[in-house]
């Protein structure tokens, strides 16, 4: 049964120096967190290498792996690669703060860190919006634009007029 303290590193038993961390993270992890996945059947190998300083911890977290996407256009499951790093600074103050997306803050009393949620976000970031089976041809696509929905010609034509008050500005501009 995966848990989420199973992704806490302890760091004060280790020297300064640089330290491997492995992680085999299947599906059950992803069910851990209440959010809504677009993918599934998970299977990724994180890799994280923990550089310790008397200050501060450079975590450097690697997630490779396959995860099942469903393709938008014809609602055929596909496997996609998943190839993501992620930098992280930890540093250490009076409060946990993780408001600035490359260095976290966290109590000088903790003596471990849960790495669960930056495995979360690096995998789910890495997921394109458009999902697109690779066994889908050019001509499948070719196929969908025709019939896509086009731009008028009333918002074309409004597009190519150009208001005489930006063109006065743009003259304005040119001179200097």
């Amino acid at each position: 049964m995966d848990r989420i303290r199973n992704y806490n590193i302890a760091f004060t038993g280790l020297k300064n120096g640089k330290h491997d961390f492995i992680f085999d993270v299947k599906q059950e992890f992803f069910n851990l967190f209440e959010a809504e996945q677009e993918f599934d059947n998970a299977k990724l190998n994180v890799k994280v290498l923990l550089e310790k300083h008397s200050s501060f911890l450079d975590f450097k977290i690697t997630v490779e792996g396959t995860v099942d996407l469903i393709c938008d256009i014809s609602n055929e499951i596909f496997k996609y690669p998943i190839c993501s790093e992620l930098k992280v600074l930890v540093k250490f103050g009076e409060v946990y703060d993780d408001s600035h997306e490359e260095i976290i803050n966290i109590p000088e009393h903790e003596h471990e860190f849960n790495i669960a949620q930056l495995i979360f976000e690096t995998t789910v970031l890495a997921i394109p919006m458009k999902k697109i089976a690779p066994t889908l041809t050019d001509k499948d696509l070719e196929i969908l634009n025709q019939y896509a929905p086009k731009e008028s010609k009333e918002v074309q034509q409004t597009e190519a007029k150009i208001d005489p008050r930006w063109s006065a500005l743009d003259k304005l501009r040119k001179k200097n």
